[in-house]
């Protein structure tokens, strides 16, 4: 390696002293050629060039390397001149060759013939880590491009090690050391191999962090301003103490921007030190500061101002004559860097129009303690949005894109609108909400217009579910299918099918669950923009579910000749309205359910033959301004309130509801013996009567009654149902982000004769994956617990139902999650959380109390891959008693496909 450094240097030192080395081959050429042909090459004499001859065998083609030099055949030149010196020049900056060298092989008359004498650099043939993790290396020579056939030169080696010493400098192994030796490879031609030596060191963390001069601000406050170079604290998580030097430069603007906000304008570091304390490993950091006085606010002039009055800007600034100087403050209201959405008077001009407006804040005078300002406008000229196009959809059809855009051609520049497009452009799903790229083409500030282009990352929309578990009883099976930017207008056009017709924004949903004890097939499909014109979203289903009788004497346990089915068919619209704005959403939709039973008892009613129907209309109005990534969200909310009505057949069918009796009174149980005239027993206590009150041998039999109530009330089902949910995501610091959510749901009855159905029931607890549900319950999940373990059961222990669960008529719900990202890219989206939950159904709203909740405390991971959707695992320990229990859940363990809490 010495060796090679040393020939390297030599190298350089010949091509920087380029008239050292022509003297030094002149005087070798003078002893070379004849006395008659020499020449007084100090004077500079001009040559035609006869032919350029390379003396070295290399890989390169000659003739390519001559050329790259910049001579040619029949150039004039001069000895010694500047046009050898530049093309030695151009060599060595081809980054390819170690020593450059020109010789005068003879001279003809006024023709000059030249040899290059020139050497290759070695080339990689392969490299070696020593030190570092296998799961690392690959990254390691991505990122360094350490590639089979690279040039190795000085340069490679110096930034190859200064890169790996940064990187792991910034995970806190701030005495990482890195070693780099070449070795000649023999089995190959002038290549070598690399030996990579990497001593990461013990990981050093910040000791303390002290502060000198500091009388108006605690140490505490200012430490906590430093917001990435924090000192040892054992009940800190989310923040190491490691030392990165570029993010410390960043802390030290924030330690004098806490003084700003305070009135402190002259404040500053007088000088600050990180010294590494061998003892203990660690750094210690010292910081000096000069607080200076404290200043207030004088008068706040506005100047240049035509489209807004002072009066208008003053309440944007919202500071007044007298209050405390907030330098930080002034800056944020003039120019928010933190929001792109930001309230600030920069954001008010370019969303009316005004591109190329400047805004700058300049102190005019100081008197004593209080400062004036002047805030000086610039307007510009009006912009308007000339071409708009877009790039990077290789699938996804141009009008798909463009009917998202909220930038128009022709119309005032807007940066709300640009901000709004990249949000619906996110939220398709079709594309990397985190690499898309507004660039600004053409900005005639003259002519007032400005071209958009919007560089697009396409991403996998479609989705795979294929999935197995234990649960109903028997080993569940489930194959999904999801195309989520379907063509339907191309299903005929073999061309298209790249496996399907794909690019209309269009989704086509497939499902089969099945096990020994049921199968549901499902298909859907939704066209966001039905007929092409408006925002309106069209969607349809249908399914069928079957579910079979138990049979423990059979060898399967199941008995298929009595089952359990359901037909469901539902088609639906949600119009986008401009009203109270354009994030309002109003969707309808009507959904019918025939419910079959043939011979078969699930539970919910008394018969287990017959027929029950369902047909409900559904209305919901929600606003999602949820933003940009729709799977990681970092502002914005989405609340939705929706109610869903059945048609109220007790009021127009003359049935008197109240005649039929209560579902419990045709299961007539005798309360005490009844004897005959004789004295003998002829009816035990106990025994089951039917509706005459004679004894029946069987509880079905004293039922038979009770099951023509049941078809007689459930024949055509009726009942009501409300929902209201709220989901609000807030950034914190950084990419930490807050989730907070509210759930409400309440269903009902028309008729309280007639009560309420047993159907669409709420069954709070769990993941909230409903697997098989047959009787329209929703699922609410509530980590902690285990599923469906939060629902009302039957307490009353006289009734033949005692301990089943009725499912909640009434469920209320809170959650909180903190959100970190590990990773954000198209190919998979990562992220940590930690969450707090509360929530409970309730069995009627007599009974219901929004403060009875059941609580839980935990944490999870999601996984999203554009392949498989949403993968996760969540571990929440339950603090209190499920329903029915006496003793706490504990920790229970969730796994979530396919949908998010």
């Amino acid at each position: 390696m010495e060796k090679q450094v040393n020939k390297l240097n030599k190298n350089l030192v010949l091509n920087n002293n380029i008239k050292s080395v022509l003297t030094f081959l002149f005087l070798v050429i003078s002893s070379q050629v004849e006395a008659q042909t020499r020449v007084d090459f100090d004077k500079g004499e001009k040559y035609i060039i006869a032919d350029v001859t390379l003396t070295n065998k290399i890989s390169f083609n000659d003739q390519t390397v001559v050329t790259f030099s910049g001579l040619a055949k029949g150039q004039t030149i001069s000895v010694p001149g500047e046009e050898i010196s530049s093309a030695i020049k151009k060599l060595g900056k081809l980054g390819l060759f170690d020593e450059i060298s020109f010789y005068i092989n003879r001279i003809e008359g006024d023709s000059i013939y030249l040899d290059l004498d020139i050497k290759e650099l070695p080339k990689l043939s392969e490299v070696k880590f020593v030190g570092v993790k296998k799961g690392k290396v690959d990254a390691l020579i991505k990122d360094n491009e350490l590639t089979q056939g690279k040039v190795v030169n000085e340069n490679l080696i110096t930034t190859t090690k200064n890169y790996i010493e940064n990187k792991y400098k910034k995970d806190g192994y701030f005495n990482t050391k890195v070693g780099i030796n070449t070795s000649v490879d023999t089995s190959s031609v002038n290549q070598v191999r690399m030996l990579v030596n990497v001593d990461k060191g013990e990981k050093v963390k910040i000791h303390k962090i002290e502060f000198d001069g500091n009388v108006q601000i605690s140490d505490k406050t200012l430490r906590k301003s430093m917001k990435d170079t924090k000192q040892k604290n054992v009940f800190r998580v989310l923040k190491a103490s490691k030392f990165i030097k570029s993010k410390y430069k960043e802390d030290l603007e924030k330690v004098i921007a806490s003084y700003k906000e305070k009135g402190y304008r002259d404040a500053r570091i007088v000088s600050d030190s990180v010294a590494f304390d061998k003892e203990k490993n660690a750094l210690a950091i010292k910081i000096k500061i000069e607080e200076g006085n404290k200043y207030y606010f004088g008068n706040i002039k506005f100047l240049g101002n035509t489209v807004y009055p002072d009066q208008f800007l003053s309440r944007i600034i919202g500071v007044k004559k007298g209050e405390t100087y907030n330098g930080v403050l002034l800056e944020k209201r003039i120019a928010d860097k933190s929001k792109p959405d930001g309230e600030d008077i920069t954001n008010l001009y370019q969303n009316n129009g005004y591109l190329f407006s400047t805004i700058n804040a300049v102190e005019v005078k100081t008197v004593n303690d209080s400062i004036d300002f002047e805030i000086r406008v610039t307007e510009g000229p009006l912009a308007y949005f000339n071409k708009i196009t877009v790039v990077g959809n290789d699938k996804t059809n141009d009008r798909v894109i463009y009917r998202e855009l909220r930038t128009k051609p022709g119309e005032k520049y807007s940066k709300e609108l640009l901000v709004r497009t990249i949000r619906e452009i996110g939220q398709l799903g079709f594309f990397d909400p985190e690499a898309i790229d507004p660039k600004f083409k053409n900005v005639d500030a003259a002519a007032g217009t400005v071209d958009i282009e919007y560089n697009l990352v396409e991403k996998g929309s479609s989705q795979i579910e294929l999935q197995g578990g234990y649960g109903g009883g028997g080993f569940i099976g489930t194959l999904g299918l999801s195309f989520n930017n379907f063509s339907a207008r191309n299903i005929g056009n073999k061309e298209a099918y790249k496996p399907l017709p794909m690019g209309d924004g269009q989704k086509v949903s497939l499902r089969l669950q099945a096990s020994t004890y049921f199968q549901t097939y499902s298909l859907s499909f939704s066209e966001p923009w039905f007929g092409q014109k408006k925002p309106v979203q069209f969607s349809s289903s249908l399914s069928y579910s079957t579910q079979f009788s138990t049979d423990y004497s059979s060898s399967s346990g199941v008995d298929k000749s009595k089952s359990f089915n359901i037909l469901t068919l539902s088609v639906g619209l949600a119009k986008r309205l401009t009203v109270p704005d354009d994030f309002f959403v109003l969707s309808q939709s009507v959904s019918y359910q025939h419910y079959n039973l043939n011979d078969y008892n699930i539970g919910l009613f008394t018969f287990g033959n017959g027929t029950s129907r369902n047909l409900a209309y559904t209305i919901g109005l929600t606003r999602n301004n949820k933003g940009v990534n729709p799977i990681f969200p970092t502002y914005g909310s989405e609340v939705s309130v929706s109610a869903k009505f059945t048609f109220p057949y007790s009021l127009i069918n003359g049935i008197d509801y109240s005649g039929l009796g209560d579902l419990e009174a045709y299961k007539l149980k005798s309360t005490s013996d009844v004897t005959d005239g004789n004295g003998n027993v002829t009816v035990a206590a106990g025994s089951y009567l039917d509706s005459n009150g004679n004894k029946v041998s069987t509880y079905q039999e004293a039922g038979a009654d009770a099951a023509k109530v049941d078809q007689e009330k459930y024949n055509w089902l009726e009942y009501y149902k409300v929902k209201f949910k709220a989901d609000w995501y807030t950034k914190i610091y950084g990419k930490l982000v807050l989730r907070t959510l509210t759930e409400f749901g309440f269903l009902g009855a028309y008729n309280q004769d007639r009560g309420v159905i047993p159907f669409e029931r709420f069954y709070v607890g769990g993941d909230g994956m409903a697997n098989y549900s047959m009787d329209g319950r929703e699922t609410i999940g509530l980590r902690g617990y285990k599923n469906n373990t939060l629902t009302p059961i039957i307490t009353d222990t006289s009734s033949s139902n005692f301990g089943q669960q009725t499912g909640g008529t009434v469920y209320n719900k809170f959650s909180m999650e903190l959100r970190y990202p590990i990773t954000l890219k198209s190919s998979a989206s990562i992220y940590a959380l930690g969450f707090i939950d509360a929530g409970n159904a309730f069995s009627n709203f007599k009974t219901y109390n929004p403060f009875d909740l059941k609580r839980s405390a935990g944490v999870g991971l999601r996984v999203f891959m554009p392949a498989f959707g949403l993968l996760g695992i969540d571990f929440g320990h339950g603090f209190d008693a499920a329903t029915g229990e006496t003793t706490k859940a504990g920790w229970n363990t969730a796994f979530i496909i396919g949908q998010q809490f």
